[in-house]
């Protein structure tokens, strides 16, 4: 039999399933076949050639992730990337970021460090909303043209989402989170959301925008 393929190096994305191709279709006396010509994994030479392009084909795929991160990473360097804000805040038309224009939203994002300055705990805050019976803004993805405000009782992450994200402080902020990998059941497995220190965030702006409290508060 054969494998056809406009280019022999696209069916794999990795040199561990490109081998294992080549190992297969040796056992089962298998063909590939590109656009530059036809070859038998069994001998030396086919074997040699399709294994170079493999390696080329692999190194390509990295030099093109690398350059996209690089150019996503120099944009957010110059806090032009556009990432995902929380309540309070929106995107504006030419890619700033403004407060939102409800002031009712804004007057409760400022109550809540309010709170905080007075009570001293998250978990007081959150005592206080929930005693008061005070719904916090949220946002909620449920509409074809985006996400839209929605009023609900805050929960204890709700209050430390506020307090934790130095969005509210009118910074920009990249690469807080990291990504992790780990073998399972021998695979690998990768989560993310993983907290850095601050100092190891790749992006830290300062007053990049304007905020609810303070950078120094």
């Amino acid at each position: 039999g054969a494998v056809l393929a406009l280019e022999a190096s696209r069916l794999a994305r990795n040199n561990r399933d490109w081998y294992q191709l080549l190992e297969l279709c040796g056992l089962t006396d298998t063909v590939i076949v590109d656009a530059d010509g036809c070859y038998d994994p069994r001998l030396l030479n086919d074997r040699l050639l399709l294994g170079l392009k493999g390696t080329i084909s692999e190194a390509e795929l990295g030099w093109l992730r690398q350059r996209a991160y690089e150019g996503l990473l120099a944009k957010a360097r110059r806090g032009e990337l556009r990432l995902s804000l929380p309540v309070g805040y929106m995107h504006t038309a030419d890619g700033r970021i403004e407060k939102h224009p409800d002031q009712r939203v804004q007057a409760a994002i400022r109550l809540v460090f309010e709170r905080f300055a007075t009570l001293g705990s998250a978990r007081q805050v959150l005592l206080w909303f929930r005693q008061e019976r005070l719904p916090l803004p949220a946002l909620v993805a449920d509409t074809p043209w985006g996400e839209r405000v929605t009023w609900r009782l805050p929960i204890y992450n709700t209050i430390l989402s506020v307090l934790h994200n130095p969005v509210y402080a009118g910074a920009y902020a990249f690469g807080r989170t990291a990504t992790r990998t780990h073998i399972r059941d021998g695979a690998a497995h990768k989560t993310r959301g993983h907290r850095r220190p601050r100092e190891a965030w790749l992006v830290l702006l300062p007053d990049h925008h304007a905020g609810y409290i303070a950078w120094e508060t």
